[in-house]
């Protein structure tokens, strides 16, 4: 088949490109490189790389015909900073638009989006969270955005998929606790951890069964998620011990900001009965090959959507 990646280049858009790559596959990927990174998808026969921004109408209506695309994988997203709704909307909102009526104008067979469980807001009236929660997402920017392309997504009238996803981490991961972790740990600066609990699934588990779908697999929403979140310490934990950092470093304990959520756990069971059975990679194989990609490529980003001060 012939798959257009949005955010090719990014953590989730890089892992399903090389799967579908290695099955024999042709993508294209788009990706402004805001937050991706060229270094994550290597050169090959079957892959071609446009750097552009999928808010240009022109560029992508022209890349859907010419590549004559069956399936769309929209994972790009603008997060990078929590009070430029500019971006978030020229991305999350009419680059969004814009490739589902691309899609729709080129008779694409199938669409993918990753959305936030963010969607369901910071206090969730049910936990964990059914996939038929209401939608509440005026908490940022960029859950406000990313759900605008969801529900345009419902009017379309296209074959998709949307992944309404639980913080998803592992190599090339340059958002949320885990690449700041790393980063502050390695410069023998203090980290701060908040009184939270998330669920934390591998990338490279959320490619796997994204390839699923793409090949038909499912219809409407799905929550990817493992169904069981931990305390942040946990995550933070994990890094140290990867990091065999001695004495023990202390963190600073921090209440909840008020965008934040005590717990945003999903209820997997729709997608584990539409999906089959998930076997998710645990905390300590997700933080080490986190890690061994951080310290082969550095970290560049540590970006978050929330509004939290940090100490230098």
């Amino acid at each position: 088949m012939n798959i257009f990646i949005s955010g090719g280049c990014g953590q989730v858009g890089s892992h399903v490109a090389e799967l579908l790559l290695a099955r024999g596959d042709s993508v294209v990927v788009v990706d402004n490189f805001a937050t991706g990174r060229p270094e994550h998808l290597a050169p090959h026969p079957r892959l071609a790389v446009v750097e552009g921004d999928i808010a240009d109408k022109r560029l992508v209506d022209d890349l859907v015909r010419k590549h004559a695309v069956d399936v769309i994988v929209h994972a790009a997203a603008a997060y990078k900073d929590p009070d430029d709704w500019h971006t978030d909307t020229l991305t999350n909102c009419v680059g969004g638009a814009n490739l589902i009526m691309a899609a729709k104008a080129n008779g694409v067979k199938r669409f993918i989006y990753y959305q936030t469980a963010l969607c369901y807001g910071t206090k969730p009236m049910q936990n964990p969270i059914p996939v038929t929660h209401f939608r509440f997402p005026n908490n940022s920017s960029y859950s406000i955005s990313k759900t605008t392309t969801e529900e345009y997504l419902e009017l379309s009238g296209l074959s998709y998929v949307s992944f309404r996803l639980a913080n998803v981490v592992g190599p090339r991961n340059l958002s949320g606790p885990l690449p700041i972790f790393f980063q502050r740990l390695t410069q023998g600066k203090r980290c701060f951890v908040t009184r939270s609990r998330r669920d934390f699934v591998f990338v490279k588990d959320l490619a796997a069964v994204s390839i699923k779908a793409i090949d038909g697999m499912g219809a409407g929403s799905y929550n990817f998620s493992s169904g069981t979140d931990i305390p942040i310490i946990d995550l933070y934990n994990a890094v140290v011990d990867e990091l065999r950092i001695t004495p023990y470093p202390d963190p600073e304990i921090r209440d909840l900001g008020a965008d934040d959520a005590a717990s945003i756990l999903l209820d997997p069971s729709r997608t584990f009965q539409d999906f089959g059975a998930i076997t998710f990679t645990g905390l300590k194989a997700i933080v080490h090959a986190a890690c061994e990609y951080y310290r082969t490529y550095g970290v560049v980003g540590g970006y978050t959507h929330l509004k939290i001060s940090e100490n230098a």
